[in-house]
């Protein structure tokens, strides 16, 4: 296939579980792509601002955050899609009252947290977001709001995701990589959705795309590009869904694998 297009996933992916990649490496291949006009895209659930700060050095790396909602470069906005005023409300009305849940609201401006949100969820919160604000009352927020991120107890993750996929039904489309997170998304925006957005204004169809990810919310863009290639480390049905597997995220999988593939193309 010719490849015009890569897009990884990052926690668990990209990065390894400290939080790093090889640097040194990357710049090597992100000049190999760059000659070879191989757009490199970051597909995350995290917020641009979180993202943006792995890749200062590079300013043509197009993001793809918020689970697909949000797409824009260092200098633009591309595209974004957020849910209206009533479909947060309601989702919000409906998330606040299951006491089990810690909430995270993500939006266009900053990411934001309820006052009785637990100290323990606000520092996880803020390695994750590096504009957090709190908020008094969701109902006056003044933002586009792009998804809401969930914590939960670890071992009810897909308990509360098929329960959210019940009460939410219409309203937002819950998606959870384990571990006691989950996101609401926006019905129909994700990845995959976001990547063929992109591919309509650079002129790149989903085909000649490359895709990296290791959770449920990569599993769209991994079924619908043209070659989806999930980590050692992800579960049984994301690397099912996949059409290759790479070595996992701590030993550098996404970097190996690209080097394999834009040298076999050389």
């Amino acid at each position: 296939m010719t490849i015009k297009l890569i897009a990884t996933d990052m926690d668990g992916t990209f990065l390894d579980d400290d939080k790093q990649y090889d640097r040194r490496y990357f710049a090597q291949l992100y000049r190999d792509m760059q000659t070879r006009n191989i757009q490199f895209v970051v597909a995350s659930g995290n917020q641009y601002y979180q993202l943006k700060s792995f890749f200062e050095d590079y300013p043509e790396v197009i993001y793809l955050a918020e689970n697909g909602a949000y797409l824009r470069t260092a200098d633009q906005v591309l595209d974004y899609s957020n849910f209206t005023q009533a479909q947060f409300e309601q989702i919000m009305d409906k998330l606040c009252a299951i006491p089990e849940l810690d909430l995270i609201i993500a939006g266009k401006k900053s990411a934001y947290l309820l006052p009785e949100t637990p100290q323990s969820f606000t520092d996880i919160s803020r390695l994750y977001y590096k504009h957090l604000d709190f908020i008094d009352d969701y109902h006056t927020l003044d933002d586009k709001i792009f998804k809401i991120g969930i914590h939960c107890p670890d071992e009810r993750t897909e308990e509360f995701v098929q329960r959210l996929k019940i009460e939410l039904d219409g309203l937002g489309t819950p998606t959870s990589s384990g571990h006691g997170d989950i996101d609401i998304i926006q019905p129909g925006i994700h990845k995959a959705n976001g990547l063929k957005k992109l591919g309509e204004l650079l002129n790149i169809d989903l085909q000649e795309m490359v895709a990296f990810g290791d959770g449920g919310n990569d599993l769209e863009m991994l079924t619908e590009v043209g070659l989806g290639v999930a980590m050692a480390n992800a579960p049984e049905p994301i690397q099912n869904a996949a059409d290759v597997l790479t070595t996992t995220n701590n030993k550098q999988g996404v970097l190996t694998y690209i080097d394999q593939l834009i040298h076999q193309e050389s």
